[in-house]
């Protein structure tokens, strides 16, 4: 990871344009090719960024980052106050506590829960702003990005909306769709996620562990 604090300013031209003027930021590159621009500010969102696969093209005061869409981020850099590189190995990934992490390996063993013919293509896929907990492809093959809670709140709507704007900047994957996966789903979040296009999933805990059974119960 390579980490450079410059006063720089920001252009991007893609499906629209926009300009950061000039100021102090954080520029950070990953290993995995992706490049972001932040500020003091707004917790972990980048102010702009470019998800790989993408080329960094880098001399002394512009850079350029282009991706196979061509998008195009210009990066004018003024003055380099801090430039180092650091090492930081493989991550294990993020570890889940609980019914969620219990949720989230059932579900990745029995994703035909979601439909017939699906099927996994990886658990926690990762995203330049945290990994989503299941990447699959339903039975015409379309990408689909799983995101998966205990209970169902608007947040996890947010969290998973922002998966899915980085998803489908990839042709690789594009384009992606959702699920807002649950073992109870708040009105309220049911109603936004299905506003955007989301489509919302109960799972039944005791059932996906094979000790209930719903065609045996009374009511």
């Amino acid at each position: 990871m390579r980490l450079v604090v410059a006063k720089c300013s920001v252009d991007y031209a893609g499906r629209l344009t926009a300009h950061l003027p000039m100021a102090t930021r954080l520029l950070l590159v990953k290993a995995d090719g992706s490049v972001s621009i932040h500020a003091d500010d707004r917790a972990y969102k980048p102010l702009n960024w470019m998800s790989p696969p993408c080329k960094l093209t880098a001399q002394d005061d512009r850079w350029e980052v282009v991706n196979t869409a061509g998008e195009k981020l210009v990066i004018t850099i003024e003055e380099v106050l801090h430039d180092s590189s650091h090492d930081l190995g493989v991550d294990p990934g993020l570890v889940k506590d609980g019914v969620e992490a219990h949720l989230q390996k059932l579900l990745a063993e029995q994703v035909e829960t979601l439909g017939a013919g699906w099927s996994l293509v990886r658990r926690e896929y990762p995203t330049p702003i945290g990994p989503v907990d299941l990447l699959c492809r339903d039975a015409t093959g379309a990408v689909v990005a799983v995101e998966i809670k205990r209970r169902g709140e608007i947040d996890g709507v947010e969290q998973l909306t922002r998966y899915l704007e980085l998803l489908g900047r990839d042709p690789l994957l594009a384009p992606v769709q959702g699920i807002f996966a649950a073992q109870q789903i708040k009105p309220q979040a049911r109603t936004l996620a299905e506003d955007r296009g989301i489509r919302c999933v109960v799972l039944d805990y005791d059932v996906m562990r094979g000790i209930d059974n719903p065609e045996e119960r009374l009511f």
